[in-house]
C-alpha cells in the first residue's frame, strides 16, 4: 500500500484557489455571448464596474495582464466594436478605453445570463461566510503582489 502524503495547508489553499478560479472561468465562459472570451469579458467587466475611461496600462495592472496580452485583447474588443480606444484629451500620448453601446449591451447580456448562477451561489453561502473569507484572501493577494 502506497504511503499517503499529507500536503501542507498552504499547498491545499493554493490548490483550492486554482480549482475555484478554473470553475469561475468555466461558469462565466458558459454565460458569455458567442465570440466573447473570458479575458475580453474581464476587460468589459472592469470598465463597466469602474465606470470611467481607463488607460490600457491601468487595465493591464488591474487584471494582471502583460502589455502584449492587453493590447491584443483591446484590439479584438475594438474590432468587435465593444470598446473604443481614443487619445486622451489631456495627454495626447496616452490612450483611453471606454465601452461602446454595443459593449455595454454585451456586458449586460453576460450579467443577465450569470444572474441565476449568482443567485444559487448566494443560496449556498451566507454573506457572513463571504465577509469572513475576505480578510485572509486580501492579505494573501497583497502578500503575493509584494513577492512578484
Amino acid at each position: 500500500m502506497a504511503a499517503v502524503i499529507e500536503e501542507h495547508p498552504e499547498v491545499q489553499v493554493f490548490d483550492e484557489i486554482s480549482m475555484i478560479e478554473h470553475g469561475v472561468r468555466v461558469v462565466i465562459g458558459d454565460c458569455l455571448p458567442v465570440g466573447l472570451s473570458y479575458p475580453q469579458f474581464e476587460v468589459l467587466n472592469l470598465i463597466a464596474r469602474r465606470g470611467l475611461d481607463l488607460t490600457p496600462a491601468q487595465i493591464a495592472v488591474a487584471l494582471q495582464m502583460t502589455p502584449g496580452a492587453i493590447t491584443n485583447t483591446l484590439q479584438r474588443l475594438d474590432a468587435m466594436r465593444l470598446i473604443v480606444v481614443e487619445p486622451c484629451e489631456r495627454d495626447r500620448r496616452k490612450k483611453r478605453v471606454r465601452l461602446t453601446a454595443e459593449g455595454r449591451e454585451a456586458y449586460n447580456r453576460s450579467m443577465t445570463a450569470l444572474r441565476p448562477k449568482m443567485e444559487k451561489l448566494r443560496e449556498a453561502f451566507t454573506q457572513k461566510e463571504f465577509r469572513e473569507a475576505l480578510p485572509f484572501l486580501r492579505a494573501l493577494r497583497a502578500w503575493m503582489t509584494e513577492q512578484g
